[in-house]
Protein backbone atom coordinates (compact mmCIF):
# COMPACT_ATOMS: atom_id res chain seq x y z
CA UNK A 1 0.00 0.00 0.00
CA UNK A 2 1.42 3.29 -0.92
CA UNK A 3 1.97 5.73 1.78
CA UNK A 4 3.32 9.49 2.10
CA UNK A 5 3.03 12.81 4.32
CA UNK A 6 1.26 14.32 1.61
CA UNK A 7 -2.02 15.15 4.62
CA UNK A 8 0.05 14.86 7.41
CA UNK A 9 -0.84 16.43 10.62
CA UNK A 10 -4.40 16.75 9.28
CA UNK A 11 -7.42 15.84 10.91
CA UNK A 12 -10.07 15.71 8.41
CA UNK A 13 -13.58 14.37 9.37
CA UNK A 14 -15.63 12.46 7.02
CA UNK A 15 -19.41 12.69 6.34
CA UNK A 16 -20.53 10.03 3.95
CA UNK A 17 -22.13 7.01 5.15
CA UNK A 18 -20.04 4.77 7.11
CA UNK A 19 -20.37 2.50 4.51
CA UNK A 20 -19.69 4.56 2.01
CA UNK A 21 -16.78 6.75 3.85
CA UNK A 22 -14.49 3.61 4.21
CA UNK A 23 -12.40 4.06 0.58
CA UNK A 24 -12.13 8.00 1.90
CA UNK A 25 -10.75 7.30 4.88
CA UNK A 26 -8.43 4.57 3.59
CA UNK A 27 -6.90 7.44 1.38
CA UNK A 28 -6.33 9.97 3.87
CA UNK A 29 -4.98 7.52 6.12
CA UNK A 30 -2.34 6.48 3.34
CA UNK A 31 -1.20 10.15 2.88
CA UNK A 32 -0.13 10.47 6.21
CA UNK A 33 -3.53 12.51 7.55
CA UNK A 34 -6.45 11.37 10.09
CA UNK A 35 -10.03 10.50 9.36
CA UNK A 36 -12.39 11.21 11.80
CA UNK A 37 -15.76 9.26 11.54
CA UNK A 38 -19.10 11.52 11.66
CA UNK A 39 -21.71 10.46 9.14
CA UNK A 40 -24.16 12.86 8.42
CA UNK A 41 -26.27 10.54 6.22
CA UNK A 42 -27.38 7.09 6.79
CA UNK A 43 -29.57 4.93 4.61
CA UNK A 44 -32.47 2.92 5.76
CA UNK A 45 -35.24 0.83 4.35
CA UNK A 46 -38.89 2.50 3.96
CA UNK A 47 -41.32 0.72 6.92
CA UNK A 48 -43.40 -0.01 3.72
CA UNK A 49 -42.98 -0.72 0.27
CA UNK A 50 -46.34 -0.67 -0.72
CA UNK A 51 -46.37 2.27 -2.48
CA UNK A 52 -42.87 1.40 -3.90
CA UNK A 53 -44.37 -1.70 -5.39
CA UNK A 54 -47.55 0.00 -6.92
CA UNK A 55 -45.05 2.08 -8.65
CA UNK A 56 -43.74 -1.26 -10.27
CA UNK A 57 -46.70 -1.87 -11.63
CA UNK A 58 -46.14 0.94 -14.13
CA UNK A 59 -42.78 -0.54 -15.20
CA UNK A 60 -44.34 -2.35 -18.37
CA UNK A 61 -45.37 0.78 -19.63
CA UNK A 62 -42.13 2.66 -19.04
CA UNK A 63 -39.85 3.62 -21.57
CA UNK A 64 -36.63 4.57 -18.85
CA UNK A 65 -36.00 3.68 -15.78
CA UNK A 66 -33.05 6.85 -14.37
CA UNK A 67 -31.23 5.86 -10.99
CA UNK A 68 -30.26 8.48 -9.10
CA UNK A 69 -27.87 6.66 -6.50
CA UNK A 70 -26.33 3.22 -5.87
CA UNK A 71 -28.36 2.83 -2.78
CA UNK A 72 -31.22 3.47 -5.32
CA UNK A 73 -29.92 0.38 -7.15
CA UNK A 74 -29.93 -1.79 -4.15
CA UNK A 75 -32.92 -1.18 -2.52
CA UNK A 76 -35.07 -1.25 -5.56
CA UNK A 77 -33.51 -3.97 -8.40
CA UNK A 78 -34.35 -6.66 -5.66
CA UNK A 79 -38.02 -5.96 -5.96
CA UNK A 80 -37.88 -5.30 -9.21
CA UNK A 81 -36.24 -8.41 -10.75
CA UNK A 82 -38.90 -10.68 -8.01
CA UNK A 83 -41.51 -8.75 -9.74
CA UNK A 84 -40.85 -9.70 -13.11
CA UNK A 85 -38.52 -12.64 -13.07
CA UNK A 86 -35.26 -10.69 -15.17
CA UNK A 87 -35.03 -7.35 -16.56
CA UNK A 88 -38.45 -6.08 -18.04
CA UNK A 89 -36.33 -6.39 -22.02
CA UNK A 90 -38.09 -3.09 -23.33
CA UNK A 91 -36.73 -0.89 -20.55
CA UNK A 92 -33.89 1.53 -21.39
CA UNK A 93 -31.41 2.66 -17.99
CA UNK A 94 -29.93 5.69 -17.31
CA UNK A 95 -27.59 6.45 -13.73
CA UNK A 96 -25.77 9.75 -12.71
CA UNK A 97 -22.74 8.31 -12.41
CA UNK A 98 -20.18 5.25 -13.39
CA UNK A 99 -20.65 4.10 -9.50
CA UNK A 100 -24.09 3.65 -9.74
CA UNK A 101 -23.74 2.14 -13.67
CA UNK A 102 -21.13 -0.56 -11.67
CA UNK A 103 -24.30 -1.27 -9.23
CA UNK A 104 -26.68 -1.89 -12.17
CA UNK A 105 -24.34 -4.45 -13.46
CA UNK A 106 -24.43 -6.52 -10.65
CA UNK A 107 -27.64 -7.36 -11.20
CA UNK A 108 -27.28 -7.83 -14.94
CA UNK A 109 -28.14 -4.27 -16.44
CA UNK A 110 -25.14 -3.74 -19.06
CA UNK A 111 -26.48 -1.42 -20.95
CA UNK A 112 -26.74 1.83 -19.17
CA UNK A 113 -26.87 5.80 -19.90
CA UNK A 114 -24.24 7.59 -17.99
CA UNK A 115 -22.71 11.04 -18.17
CA UNK A 116 -18.77 11.23 -18.87
CA UNK A 117 -18.02 14.60 -17.40
CA UNK A 118 -19.70 15.61 -13.97
CA UNK A 119 -21.89 13.45 -12.39
CA UNK A 120 -24.79 15.16 -11.80
CA UNK A 121 -28.75 15.54 -12.99
CA UNK A 122 -27.54 18.65 -15.32
CA UNK A 123 -25.42 16.59 -17.09
CA UNK A 124 -27.46 13.36 -17.94
CA UNK A 125 -30.10 15.70 -18.79
CA UNK A 126 -27.50 17.49 -21.24
CA UNK A 127 -27.48 14.21 -22.79
CA UNK A 128 -28.80 13.45 -26.30
CA UNK A 129 -30.71 10.31 -25.33
CA UNK A 130 -32.98 12.56 -23.32
CA UNK A 131 -33.60 15.57 -25.42
CA UNK A 132 -36.30 14.18 -27.80
CA UNK A 133 -38.31 12.44 -24.88
CA UNK A 134 -42.00 13.44 -25.54
CA UNK A 135 -44.58 11.13 -24.89
CA UNK A 136 -42.36 9.05 -23.25
CA UNK A 137 -42.80 7.47 -19.61
CA UNK A 138 -39.75 7.70 -17.21
CA UNK A 139 -39.28 6.37 -14.09
CA UNK A 140 -37.31 7.89 -11.30
CA UNK A 141 -35.34 5.73 -8.94
CA UNK A 142 -34.57 7.72 -6.01
CA UNK A 143 -34.79 7.89 -2.60
CA UNK A 144 -37.56 9.52 -0.40
CA UNK A 145 -37.48 13.33 -1.23
CA UNK A 146 -34.67 15.31 -3.31
CA UNK A 147 -34.35 17.42 -6.09
CA UNK A 148 -37.04 17.62 -8.47
CA UNK A 149 -35.07 19.36 -11.37
CA UNK A 150 -34.94 15.92 -13.31
CA UNK A 151 -38.21 15.50 -13.16
CA UNK A 152 -39.27 18.76 -13.88
CA UNK A 153 -37.03 19.24 -16.87
CA UNK A 154 -38.07 15.94 -18.48
CA UNK A 155 -41.71 17.11 -18.19
CA UNK A 156 -41.40 20.38 -19.89
CA UNK A 157 -39.75 18.18 -22.67
CA UNK A 158 -43.06 15.88 -23.04
CA UNK A 159 -42.22 13.44 -20.95
CA UNK A 160 -44.51 11.30 -18.45
CA UNK A 161 -42.98 11.49 -15.28
CA UNK A 162 -42.89 9.92 -11.75
CA UNK A 163 -40.80 8.63 -8.76
CA UNK A 164 -40.01 5.21 -7.50
CA UNK A 165 -38.69 5.60 -3.76
CA UNK A 166 -37.03 2.64 -2.53
CA UNK A 167 -35.06 3.73 0.49
CA UNK A 168 -34.73 7.07 2.78
CA UNK A 169 -32.19 9.27 3.93
CA UNK A 170 -32.12 10.27 8.03
CA UNK A 171 -29.12 12.18 9.97
CA UNK A 172 -27.54 9.69 12.39
CA UNK A 173 -25.85 12.60 14.17
CA UNK A 174 -28.02 14.46 17.05
CA UNK A 175 -24.94 17.12 17.51
CA UNK A 176 -22.27 18.75 16.11
CA UNK A 177 -20.47 18.71 19.64
CA UNK A 178 -18.39 16.24 18.87
CA UNK A 179 -16.65 18.16 15.65
CA UNK A 180 -16.70 21.73 18.35
CA UNK A 181 -14.26 19.32 20.49
CA UNK A 182 -12.06 18.03 17.94
CA UNK A 183 -11.58 21.69 16.74
CA UNK A 184 -10.89 22.39 20.77
CA UNK A 185 -8.21 20.39 20.85
CA UNK A 186 -6.44 21.54 17.30
CA UNK A 187 -7.83 18.25 16.11
CA UNK A 188 -10.01 19.71 13.02
CA UNK A 189 -8.82 21.00 9.78
CA UNK A 190 -11.68 20.39 7.14
CA UNK A 191 -14.65 18.76 6.97
CA UNK A 192 -15.59 16.67 3.60
CA UNK A 193 -19.21 16.64 2.49
CA UNK A 194 -20.42 15.43 -1.02
CA UNK A 195 -24.33 15.98 -1.07
CA UNK A 196 -25.79 19.11 -0.84
CA UNK A 197 -28.38 17.41 1.96
CA UNK A 198 -25.94 16.50 4.05
CA UNK A 199 -24.00 20.13 4.13
CA UNK A 200 -27.86 21.38 5.16
CA UNK A 201 -27.53 18.93 7.97
CA UNK A 202 -24.56 20.41 8.89
CA UNK A 203 -25.14 23.80 8.74
CA UNK A 204 -28.41 23.50 10.97
CA UNK A 205 -26.04 21.11 13.67
CA UNK A 206 -23.34 24.19 13.54
CA UNK A 207 -25.45 27.32 13.52
CA UNK A 208 -23.17 30.46 14.69
CA UNK A 209 -20.26 27.59 16.02
CA UNK A 210 -16.68 29.12 15.89
CA UNK A 211 -15.36 26.60 14.71
CA UNK A 212 -17.52 26.48 11.26
CA UNK A 213 -15.50 29.67 10.41
CA UNK A 214 -12.30 28.45 11.40
CA UNK A 215 -12.23 24.96 8.99
CA UNK A 216 -12.28 23.86 5.21
CA UNK A 217 -15.66 22.44 3.92
CA UNK A 218 -13.93 19.90 0.93
CA UNK A 219 -16.84 19.57 -1.37
CA UNK A 220 -17.45 17.61 -4.43
CA UNK A 221 -19.68 19.69 -6.48
CA UNK A 222 -20.35 23.89 -6.94
CA UNK A 223 -23.99 23.25 -5.81
CA UNK A 224 -23.11 21.96 -2.09
CA UNK A 225 -20.78 24.78 -1.93
CA UNK A 226 -23.79 27.55 -2.43
CA UNK A 227 -24.90 27.86 0.99
CA UNK A 228 -21.51 27.72 2.91
CA UNK A 229 -20.01 30.25 0.47
CA UNK A 230 -23.93 32.44 1.38
CA UNK A 231 -22.75 32.06 5.28
CA UNK A 232 -18.88 33.49 4.62
CA UNK A 233 -17.07 30.44 5.32
CA UNK A 234 -14.32 28.75 3.58
CA UNK A 235 -15.22 26.08 0.97
CA UNK A 236 -12.91 24.19 -1.02
CA UNK A 237 -14.29 22.34 -4.41
CA UNK A 238 -12.64 19.30 -5.64
CA UNK A 239 -12.54 19.52 -9.64
CA UNK A 240 -13.88 16.26 -10.13
CA UNK A 241 -16.19 13.34 -8.03
CA UNK A 242 -14.10 10.76 -6.16
CA UNK A 243 -11.78 10.23 -3.86
CA UNK A 244 -8.05 10.96 -5.65
CA UNK A 245 -9.69 14.58 -6.82
CA UNK A 246 -10.80 15.15 -2.93
CA UNK A 247 -7.29 14.17 -2.17
CA UNK A 248 -6.18 17.32 -4.35
CA UNK A 249 -8.69 19.04 -2.84
CA UNK A 250 -7.44 17.98 0.95
CA UNK A 251 -3.64 18.71 -0.39
CA UNK A 252 -4.03 22.62 -1.23
CA UNK A 253 -5.63 22.68 2.31
CA UNK A 254 -2.12 20.98 3.95
CA UNK A 255 0.13 23.46 1.64
CA UNK A 256 -1.85 26.27 3.35
CA UNK A 257 -1.61 24.60 6.81
CA UNK A 258 2.42 24.03 7.18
Amino acid sequence: MRTDHLLSNLHIAVTRPLDQAASLNSVIAQHGGTAIAFPLLAISALDDYQTFEHQLNRINTTDWAIFISSNAVDYAMPHLIKKFGKIPDHLKFAAIGHQTAKSLAQYGVHEVLVPHTRFDSETLLALPALQDVSTKTIAIFRGVGGRELMADTLKARGANVYFAESYRRINPQRNADLLDAQWRQNKLDAVIVTSSEAMRYLLQMAGHAEWLRHITLCVNHERIAEEPRKLGLKVSVASAPGDEAMLQCLSQLSKHHD
